[in-house]
């Protein structure tokens, strides 16, 4: 049996302070409230498949398996990622007419950039910058930034703890399951295992800020208990 999964992935929707949370192949949405604990579910745990059937039918693992990684681009669209495959599509917030926008084909055939990568054969989280079309992509310990948009690297391949320092001796330097740029800039939302922790980030710096204590998803984000950790 598969161990029980807390947050594997996460959209930052277009509706403002809304955000999409994903659990193998299940999924909630949420309204957060940065620096409180007054949050409120307002679309229970349903399977990835029941409100994303385009998704669902575009025959490769997203529904099956799970969302590993996704970011959010223009309006309701997003890059999501499953294992190896990636698809563009427009998730529809509050409505189950998704759309497939670009066919699902592997990660380095959407973004031929990473081909040869530790990027390559998964991503395991994102989130948007602030600057542009710019995304930052983290795979164990390492993480890059690209432009969605052209499809390029944007400096280097990094360690984690290098790029982002106040992560360094946190449980986050190893890795980051999933994460979300906040609708509040220029923060952003760290998940692992039962963790989070939330950042304010600087692009092309180090000069970052913990908002806060790495705590217990439960703690910050009590309509989730009775959901989380999903078997």
């Amino acid at each position: 049996m598969s161990n029980p999964a807390y947050i594997n992935a996460a959209i930052r929707s277009s509706r403002e302070y809304e955000v999409y949370f994903f659990m193998k192949n299940k999924y909630v949405r949420v309204y957060y409230t940065p620096g409180k604990s007054d949050d409120k579910i307002l679309t229970d745990l349903r399977l990835i498949s029941r409100s994303f059937p385009a998704l669902a039918a575009a025959g490769k693992p997203f529904a099956e398996h799970g969302i590993d990684c996704s970011f959010d681009t223009e309006g309701s669209e997003a890059y999501v990622f499953s294992t190896k495959y990636c698809a563009y599509i427009d998730y529809a917030p509050g409505t189950i007419v998704d759309k497939v926008l670009s066919s699902p084909s592997t990660i380095a055939e959407m973004f031929p950039v990473l081909k040869n990568t530790v990027f390559e054969n998964g991503i395991d989280s994102a989130f948007r910058s602030t600057r542009g079309k710019e995304v930052y992509l983290f795979k164990g310990n390492k993480y890059t930034r690209i432009a969605y948009d052209s499809k390029q690297l944007i400096g280097s391949i990094r360690n984690i703890a290098d790029g982002f320092t106040i992560l360094k001796g946190t449980i986050f330097e190893s890795g980051i399951d999933a994460c979300f740029a906040s609708h509040k800039e220029p923060e952003a939302y760290l998940f692992k295992g039962e963790k989070y922790v939330r950042i304010k980030f600087t692009p092309g710096s180090s000069n970052d800020t913990l908002m806060g204590e790495v705590r217990p998803i439960l703690d910050a984000w009590p309509c989730l208990r009775g959901i989380l950790p999903v078997s």
